[in-house]
């Protein structure tokens, strides 16, 4: 039997659900659509939104061909054949068939290139469909002839009216007596996915047995699903967005937050020494001098979990996450290195001051190579005052102490020892 996912995609706009942005009246996508006339664009959404049925309703309502590829199996060659195929198809309709791609992201730039001929001749009208960001993952060219339209999540009560439609319309459950009680089980398992929703609900009226009233509960659908997955990509946008979520909280010294996002990584299956390396980047560029001892507890905690493994290296991780969170916090040495990379690139390679420079040769001694430098260890304090930069760039400040009690010690400290040369 066709699966319910499938037996269920909308046949008109008015049954699609969601992206009213894009397809409700008045929406530039619904305009397009309505004029009989649509640029060739990019489709970017998560998972089961309905994009690949956007594509096929489009072409229903234009009565174009349609041609679809997906990148994952699809190669150079597939693609030509596509649009010669449909090249042949313009000589006794319209022009602009339909070629649609799915998981465009996957195509390497020379499949990407093979499609700009066609596009910009208008040959086939591209639709392409990624889960992944296309200003990454798709070649300027391309995506410089493509409109580029964002997708959402459905909303809960979109989620919840796709299964009470198939409830009432598909054939098959119709046959069954099925009542949902519960909706949070199932919902929570499709992650916002509509074909994950419509997937899990076949799944469960299998188990019906005959004569029964299946009451659909949130453990029933626990139990007769076996597992809760959450929404987690290792490898896609979700990896980045919630990343880039848990270094941001830990910044913004909100430790339930960081600790939230680490279960959500974790949870997800990611890779526990990734996370770590995170940590050890977060603890030099937002804690520094603020907390030096931030950097030891992220190193140790990349090497403690090194050791232990999973589960226990959650504790680690979390243990790490929240003292980085509650860290007083300060940029200024990524700030510091930032800004020397800056001077370097205006002013180029300045010469060392000779006395800076090593001697270990009869010549360089006598060039006047380390000739006049004063070594440290010599003076009371271990510390003199003398020129350490180019003559260019004298008295130049690239560290700039940050605002918490440690660097003030520091600042403080830079103003005694440098009283003159550099203005702290």
């Amino acid at each position: 039997m066709t699966p319910l996912a499938e037996r269920m995609r909308p046949q008109t706009l008015a049954e699609y659900v969601g992206q009213q942005h894009l397809v409700g009246d008045g929406a530039v996508l619904r305009q397009a659509i309505e004029r009989g006339k649509i640029p060739s664009f990019i489709l970017w959404g998560p998972p089961g939104v309905g994009k690949t049925t956007l594509a096929q309703l489009i072409a229903k309502l234009l009565n174009k061909p349609f041609y679809q590829l997906s990148a994952i199996n699809a190669g150079v060659k597939d693609i030509r054949e596509a649009i010669e195929s449909a090249d042949k198809q313009n000589l006794f309709q319209q022009k602009g068939a339909i070629l649609f791609i799915d998981e465009i992201h996957r195509f390497s730039k020379s499949q990407q290139d093979a499609l700009l001929g066609a596009v910009e001749k208008g040959i086939v009208t591209l639709i392409g469909a990624t889960t992944e960001n296309p200003s990454f993952e798709v070649i300027p060219a391309l995506l410089s002839r493509c409109q580029v339209y964002v997708l959402q999540h459905l909303s809960k009560e979109e989620l919840i009216g796709l299964v009470q439609r198939a409830l009432e319309q598909d054939e098959w459950l119709k046959s069954l007596d099925i009542r949902i009680e519960e909706y949070d089980a199932l919902l929570l398992y499709s992650g916002g996915d509509a074909r994950r929703l419509l997937n899990a609900l076949e799944l469960i009226a299998n188990y019906r047995q005959p004569d029964e009233t299946f009451v659909v509960t949130n453990d029933r659908v626990k139990e007769l699903i076996q597992q809760n997955a959450a929404l987690y990509d290792k490898t896609g946008e979700q990896h980045y967005d919630i990343i880039s979520a848990f270094i941001k909280s830990m910044r913004g010294s909100d430790p339930n937050a960081a600790v939230y996002w680490l279960a959500r990584m974790l949870d997800g299956g990611e890779d526990i020494e990734f996370i770590a390396r995170r940590m050890v980047i977060l603890a030099s560029e937002d804690i520094g001098l603020a907390n030096p001892n931030a950097l030891l507890l992220a190193t140790t905690t990349m090497d403690a979990i090194r050791m232990i493994g999973m589960p226990e290296a959650r504790i680690i991780l979390s243990q790490c996450a929240i003292y980085l969170a509650t860290s007083p916090k300060s940029n200024a040495s990524y700030m510091a290195i930032g800004n020397a990379l800056e001077l370097v690139r205006q002013t180029g390679s300045l010469p060392v001051p000779l006395h800076l420079r090593n001697a270990p040769t009869k010549l360089m001694k006598e060039l006047n190579y380390g000739s006049g430098y004063q070594y440290a260890h010599d003076f009371e304090g271990n510390f003199v005052q003398q020129d350490n930069l180019p003559k260019e760039i004298e008295g130049k400040i690239l560290y700039e102490p940050g605002k918490n009690p440690a660097e003030d010690k520091v600042r403080q400290k830079l103003r005694e020892d440098w009283k003159g040369k550099y203005k702290y």
